[in-house]
């Protein structure tokens, strides 16, 4: 049975996952604001902006109008960037926004709330029902069917298997996890490390410091995941280390070029324009360091990183001065 499924976004992950849903035998809408943006890829079926090598399929609809767009969707799949996500939902009429089946594919804290997407979009819909799908998976390789591992986290495990299902395909294996707060996080927070992991390799650093940068930044991860009651468990998953590796070391990972430019000497907002899509680690840096020091979570990492953003801080320095820290166990 064809399910009706409306993405919003039509960027590279949008993109992907439209291609793949409608492979899967759905109907699939996607939104976005632009309407001469839709006419192209209408016509054209490629999204030659964000994903160049990818046809799109014949029967993949794109409209600018949000509310022709969900007016008969079943689910509701967000790909736009977090920080515009309540705006996006706000533009949706009430009666369009209940019992909706609502999963996320953005990754990333809100500025000012400090919410993640999960709490946004209880907030802003009506009886929905939430799952986030995250992990290890570059839009660019998902578009060309290369094999790829993800997971659904979902609270309702009979919705989890139902997202599972339309998602599954030869080569899109998808896992259910009922640890929504954990996937979110991990999928968010990553992408700090990914700026940091840029920068490390951008003034020269090798791959002793990468991989000390990687194993801590998960350890940061979880601490602050915890805290905030997700399983500790959740980040050893595709949603943490999985996503984790890939973002830090792939030559498709947005954040880490942006990090490498920026350990070469530009600013973050030449980095940004540089690389040319959104840099979701930039502002969850900043969310993040909020949120630890509201919850008292001891995360240096994150420091360094928001001292490097916000203050330009020298970066061998502040690299030096994570070295130096006060001796401690590993396992604290």
């Amino acid at each position: 049975m064809k399910t009706n499924i409306t993405i919003l976004g039509g960027g590279s992950w949008g993109t992907a996952l439209a291609k793949l849903l409608s492979e899967n035998g759905n109907r699939v809408t996607v939104w976005l604001r632009d309407e001469n943006q839709c006419k192209e890829l209408s016509s054209d079926r490629i999204n030659a902006k964000y994903l160049p090598n990818v046809k799109i399929p014949l029967d993949i609809v794109f409209v600018s109008d949000i509310n022709e767009a969900v007016s008969k969707a079943q689910v509701i799949l967000i790909v736009t960037p977090t920080q515009v996500v309540r705006n996006t939902l706000k533009q949706i009429k009430e009666e369009y926004k209940i019992n909706k089946i609502i999963i996320n594919a953005s990754k990333g804290i809100e500025i000012g709330t400090l919410n993640r997407v999960s709490e946004i979009v209880a907030q802003e819909t009506k009886d929905c029902k939430f799952a986030v799908l995250t992990g290890p998976s570059h839009a660019e390789e998902v578009g060309l069917s290369m094999p790829t591992a993800i997971t659904v986290a979902c609270e309702d495990k009979d919705t989890g298997e139902f997202i599972q299902n339309l998602f599954m395909s030869s080569y899109f294996r998808v896992y259910t996890n009922d640890d929504v707060i954990g996937a979110e996080l991990g999928g968010a927070l990553k992408n700090i490390i990914a700026l940091g992991a840029g920068i490390s390799d951008g003034v020269g650093f090798g791959d002793n410091a990468k991989a000390a940068l990687m194993n801590r930044g998960i350890v940061e991860i979880a601490r602050l995941g915890v805290a905030l009651g997700a399983d500790v468990h959740t980040f050893s998953g595709l949603s943490g280390i999985g996503d984790l590796i890939v973002t830090c070391t792939s030559k498709h990972s947005r954040n880490r070029n942006a990090g490498f430019l920026i350990g070469q000497g530009f600013s973050k907002d030449e980095a940004v324009k540089k690389v040319g899509m959104v840099v979701e680690g930039i502002s969850t840096t900043y969310a993040a360091y909020d949120l630890a020091k509201k919850l008292n979570i001891e995360m240096p990492i994150v420091d360094a990183m928001y001292d490097i953003l916000e203050h330009d801080a020298d970066v061998k320095e502040t690299v030096s001065k994570l070295m130096l820290r006060e001796r401690k166990d590993e396992k604290l």
